[in-house]
């Protein structure tokens, strides 16, 4: 008998696999601020945080986030209203959560914008999430508690109503103009996540 056959397997440690966003999402390309400070619209400080099933907190997770602007018109030659484009408007954001699973992105209430036949869309927040041992982006939305339109918007419509609180930022109390987004990533808690 060889050496080999007598030796044990030892199994390796369980680790997740990646990516890890800590390593490629530096301050560099990261994108806090969607909407500079001489951009169109009600100023909105977005915090946002993810956890797990468990209820604990996600760090390193991935968000992205593409918004219309005050007008309601997206800053991609696909969107071909005849509304102005805010030069000062980004509409798009970058950020890594940090050890408490948080971050925070300054932009501003986006305008309605046209969805399926032609109805206007609840002011919203596309938004993708990218963690550790999640290899396709979980897409879902970011809406405003409170505001009417959401009560005639098509494509929230199209979610259970017991579910649409996932979807849905909170006002900071005491903080004009501050939101509070949690996105559970499984769980009963789970974010309504589209199929696109």
């Amino acid at each position: 008998m060889s050496a080999r056959r007598n030796s044990a397997v030892v199994p390796t440690p369980w680790s997740t696999v990646g990516p890890f966003f800590g390593i490629t999402v530096t301050k560099a390309n990261s994108v806090r601020a969607i909407a500079a400070p001489g951009s169109k619209g009600e100023r909105v400080k977005l915090a946002c945080a993810v956890f797990d099933r468990h209820g604990a907190c996600v760090p390193d997770a991935l968000i992205e986030i593409w918004q219309a602007n005050a007008e309601g018109k997206y800053d991609h030659p696909a969107d071909r209203q005849l509304k102005k484009i805010d030069p000062a408007f980004r509409g798009f954001g970058r950020q890594i959560t940090d050890a408490n699973g948080a971050c925070e992105f300054e932009t501003i209430r986006p305008g309605r914008v046209p969805g399926p036949l032609g109805k206007l869309q609840a002011p919203h927040l596309e938004a993708g999430v990218l963690t550790r041992g999640v290899l396709k982006i979980l897409a879902t939305r970011i809406y405003f508690a409170g505001d009417p339109a959401n009560e005639e918007c098509p494509v929230l419509a199209l979610v259970p109503k017991a579910r649409r609180t996932t979807l849905l930022a909170q006002p900071v109390a005491g903080a004009p103009g501050a939101w509070r987004h949690e996105i559970h990533l499984s769980g009963p808690r789970e974010t309504v996540f589209f199929d696109l």
